[in-house]
């Protein structure tokens, strides 16, 4: 657990003055890594197995994000009852200059 802990607020130091926090960029990182090109989208419902928080913290999260113009969201045609998250060009470009820093990050504290 203070591995964990340790990890955690590594990641949120380095990535401070991009904005960022951990899960913000855990979400950007997955959605970077499911839906690849531009435009591509991810259901809500797929990141909740994903990311390391419940449901509303999540919603909360993805509603900062597009608020910062870093993912836009969508209702499911389909399921009215489902949501759509997608990166935007700027979330993508922000996560290209993260993901360096979470990496090395991740090296330092863990070691490898």
């Amino acid at each position: 657990m203070s591995a964990h802990a340790r990890t955690m607020c590594e990641i949120d130091r380095v990535l401070h003055p991009h904005g960022l926090g951990a899960s913000d960029f855990e979400v950007l990182d997955i959605l970077a890594t499911a839906a690849p090109e531009e435009g591509e989208q991810c259901r809500v419902q797929n990141l909740v197995g994903r990311v390391h928080l419940s449901q509303s913290a999540l919603s909360r999260l993805i509603a900062r994000l597009e608020k910062d113009g870093l993912v836009t969201r969508s209702v499911c045609v389909e399921d009215r009852r489902g949501v759509w998250v997608a990166l935007t060009s700027k979330g993508r470009d922000l996560h290209a200059q993260a993901l360096p820093l979470q990496r090395a990050a991740l090296a330092r504290t863990l070691g490898a």
